[in-house]
């Protein structure tokens, strides 16, 4: 394989990759983070002179290994009780794939990564024993007692996670969203700091006010988006819907951070729609 083939075969498995990353996380937003690292880490790997075999499986152990990383560099070690059930069916593909991702990370890691890799992404038990380095009887009786504590978790009903945000930093998001939805660009790029960052995710990054103008340009350009006040997995955001689909659920999000009045980052998942499957989102006022 040579390197724009290795680097194809990364784009075209980066929305798999993120259905395990942000299980494992508990997270869209985090799980992006992580995916991205564990393609820097390819990437770095194939530099090296790394040579794969089981390019899948290689990809997805890096990827495992990250997201333990992640959640232990964030003190996130969810703990449920193990229940013993020798032959546990799976859920049916529609359901699992609907379960949040917040609900996945109460399973221990183990169980969380078997029935991620069974039963999200079809892999074999051996092959989770291969990725998660681990026996293949442990693998078993994680994906067993996973799926038991699933099904019972995913009957719980959960409340909407409301982001906590102040007046002023509430103020700030709506004026940004309320900008977008009269489309006065020009007011949103006098808010710019000199050092902002875009990054639209899966695509590119820019960094300064005066290289992402065309940014606003192109949102100007398209007549099918509308915008609201949102939240997503808690975190303020403007919600993107297409006005063209039923508008039941975003079609994007864009998450801004703020340094007092002047905004210093814009994420836009425009070109990253794989992460609003199960994503946790409300819309505000």
């Amino acid at each position: 394989m040579n390197t724009d083939e290795f680097e194809n075969c990364l784009k075209a498995f980066r929305p798999r990759l993120h259905r395990y990353c942000a299980r494992m996380t508990g997270s869209a937003v985090d799980g992006e983070d992580v995916l991205q690292d564990t393609l820097l880490k390819a990437l770095r790997a194939r530099a090296d002179g790394t040579e794969v075999d089981n390019f899948e499986g290689w990809l997805l152990r890096i990827a495992h290994h990250t997201s333990l990383d992640f959640l232990r560099g964030n003190s996130r070690n969810p703990i449920v009780p193990l229940v013993a059930d020798a032959e546990t069916a799976s859920m049916p593909e529609a359901d699992i794939v609907a379960v949040s991702f917040q609900t996945f990370l109460q399973l221990p890691e183990l169980q969380r990564c078997a029935v991620i890799l069974k039963d999200v992404l079809g892999y074999s038990v051996d092959e989770i024993a291969s990725i998660a380095e681990c026996t293949s009887a442990a693998a078993k009786s994680a994906l067993q007692r996973g799926r038991v504590a699933l099904r019972q978790l995913a009957q719980v009903p959960e409340d909407a996670r409301l982001p906590l945000m102040s007046d002023a930093a509430r103020k700030q998001i709506a004026s940004y969203v309320h900008l977008f939805q009269i489309g006065d660009f020009d007011a949103i790029r006098a808010m710019l700091a000199d050092d902002v960052k875009l990054e639209l995710v899966n695509r590119l990054k820019l960094e300064g006010r005066d290289k992402i103008g065309a940014y606003f340009t192109r949102y100007a350009e398209v007549e099918k988006w509308r915008f609201a006040l949102g939240a997503v997995e808690g975190q303020p955001a403007m919600l993107v819907f297409d006005s063209t689909g039923p508008m039941e659920r975003p079609a994007h999000f864009v998450l801004i951070d703020w340094r007092a009045s002047r905004i210093i980052t814009i994420r836009d998942f425009l070109f990253a729609a794989y992460t609003l499957e199960a994503v946790d989102w409300v819309r505000l006022g």
